[in-house]
């Protein structure tokens, strides 16, 4: 792709300028464990939900989802407006307890419901989670553009893209990287939103078409021609032609996102530690329900110009779905417009790499070093934070090497998770919802969710006769990515009750404050306000999801 001066010139600009601003407002001679981990405790709602949204948006859903919508269509989007119902969830159940817990990590809140040995044990997964997927795929994946955009290779942009997140995340903390958040949504959102208004564009002046019906039409005239399973619309069927499972249908998403969802909005620290920032609980709540608000914004323009690629430029982009991105911006985007794209795609790639990195120095600390030396000073602490931040993106370095060995980057991010996120959702719905709950159980079930995950994982990686030549091994490797998380969440659940009442329950005075009372109890905490409510608005949120999803 030929790359104007002017574009490597506003995109150096915005690099240098990015991460002054973050060592600026971050950096601080005697910073505390609080200041640096949690922001001082003091982001308004606002921030928080600006960061919620930019610290899941990366160049892996940028791309990924446009690749989405030009290879399977709206399905896709889904993972999108999925994310506004976990993110009610977040502020509903679990905010509440994280914030009057005054929770560092999350890993801290299953060990006072549960053990000491079942807080070592998920923050051992978190840290993996978060050098596996946050870090190490999204430099991948970031690398992966940077070489296509710009043609520098593969290892050069992994290790310019990490020094260059690591450097502010190191020095500034969670306050940089929520306030240069704020900076770098807005240049994302405004790419984005040009890239899908100039793509509107080219489909009236190329092929004719100004609704969003005749699109619809035209996305599935082209499909039948083609002989592909391109899904016009956001709820797909259960069945392709060919009688195989559609790994985007509305069965596997109503099945099998809720599982990612709720370990990935509500019990991951990479993203819950935004809400452990917040000044207010009442930040904190709304502050997960106005991310909720933003996540419907992506399958309009990140999802939707793929569809509209599609139609645009089938041909061109042929197999290669993951050049579609590439593809609409070196047709559609000129001079200057280019690098400002260019920049936000950069922006999206740090914010991921730079929240997990913040989020692997606060477990490091507070989980490990702190644990073992109680009396550790605040400055040893955040040094020593600072150091596993930088132990761990070297190792996301490596590993983001073998991200071509997934048949594709989208699959990547969400079949890794089904290692722990089964086992992670069940201890962590069991223990607001369900005083039986024991620690027993939840050891057990993380355990075998770990021995099931890491063997399906070599089942779908690994190049060896014992999986390959297996029929049933073979038979469920081909199920539905989507499917497997529900097969897997189901035996969990079982595992985590069993074991349970199997076990002796904990002291009503342990689980104290830890527990809703019944199931609807947070529903009925407390007066309603006004419209500011959290319940109000995650009732308005739900109303305005309810049409869009009839609409689309």
């Amino acid at each position: 792709m030929n790359v104007s001066t002017l574009d490597i010139g506003i995109i150096v600009g915005y690099l240098v300028a990015i991460i002054a601003l973050g060592i600026i407002v971050g950096f601080r001679k005697n910073t505390t464990t609080s200041q640096l981990f949690l922001s001082g405790r003091s982001m308004t709602w606002p921030v928080i939900g600006i960061s919620l949204f930019c610290a899941n948006i990366s160049s892996i859903h940028l791309v990924g989802l446009a690749a989405g919508g030009f290879g399977d269509g709206m399905p896709v989007g889904n993972f999108e407006w999925g994310a506004s119902f976990c993110l009610i969830i977040l502020g509903l159940v679990f905010a509440p307890f994280y914030f009057r817990s005054k929770l560092s990590t999350l890993p801290e809140y299953v060990e006072r419901r549960y053990s000491p040995t079942t807080r070592t044990i998920l923050g051992i997964i978190f840290i993996l989670s978060a050098l596996l997927v946050h870090i190490g795929i999204s430099l991948y994946a970031g690398a992966e553009l940077m070489e296509k955009f710009f043609g520098i290779d593969v290892i050069t942009a992994i290790v310019l893209m990490a020094g260059l997140s690591a450097v502010y995340t190191v020095l500034g903390g969670l306050r940089a990287v929520m306030i240069t958040n704020v900076v770098q949504v807005v240049i994302l959102l405004a790419g984005a939103i040009t890239l899908t208004y100039l793509a509107w564009q080219a489909l009236g002046e190329q092929k004719g078409i100004t609704t969003y019906a005749e699109l619809k039409n035209a996305v599935s005239s082209l499909s039948a021609e083609k002989g592909e399973n391109i899904s016009p619309t956001v709820l797909q069927g259960i069945w392709n032609e060919n009688g195989e499972l559609n790994k985007y249908s509305w069965l596997c998403v109503l099945v099998g996102y809720p599982i990612l969802g709720i370990w990935y909005w509500c019990t991951d620290q990479t993203i819950v530690q935004n809400v452990l920032a917040a000044k207010t609980e009442k930040d904190g709540r709304d502050g997960a329900i106005f991310g909720g608000f933003l996540k419907i914004l992506p399958v309009f323009c990140m999802v939707l110009p793929g569809m509209m690629a599609y139609v645009l430029y089938r041909d061109e982009i042929g197999s290669e779905k993951n050049d579609t991105l590439m593809v609409l911006m070196e047709k559609l985007l000129q001079p200057g417009f280019l690098g400002l794209f260019a920049a936000g795609l950069l922006a999206a790639l740090m914010s991921t790499v730079a929240a997990a990195l913040n989020s692997i120095a606060t477990l490091a600390s507070t989980d490990v070093l702190k644990r073992l030396r109680p009396d550790t000073p605040d400055k040893t602490l955040v040094w020593f934070g600072r150091i596993a931040a930088i132990v761990v993106v070297l190792l996301a370095m490596a590993w983001s090497t073998q991200g071509g060995k997934f048949p594709s980057i989208f699959d990547a991010i969400n079949q890794i998770p089904m290692m722990f996120a089964p086992a992670i959702t069940t201890i962590f719905l069991g223990g607001v919802f369900w005083k039986r709950g024991t620690k027993q159980a939840a050891i057990a079930t993380m355990v075998f969710n770990i021995v099931v995950g890491v063997l399906y994982m070599m089942a779908v990686l690994v190049d060896n006769p014992i999986f390959t030549e297996t029929q049933w091994v073979a038979d469920f490797v081909s199920i539905p990515f989507m499917l497997v998380g529900g097969i897997f969440f189901g035996l969990c659940l079982i595992t985590y009750i069993v074991t349970s009442l199997a076990t002796p329950a904990p002291a009503e005075a342990n689980i104290k404050g830890l527990v809703w009372d019944s199931p609807l109890a947070f529903l009925k905490e407390g007066k309603i306000t006004g419209i500011t409510d959290p319940r109000v608005m995650a009732l308005i949120l739900l109303i305005i999801m309810a049409v869009l999803y009839y609409i689309m």
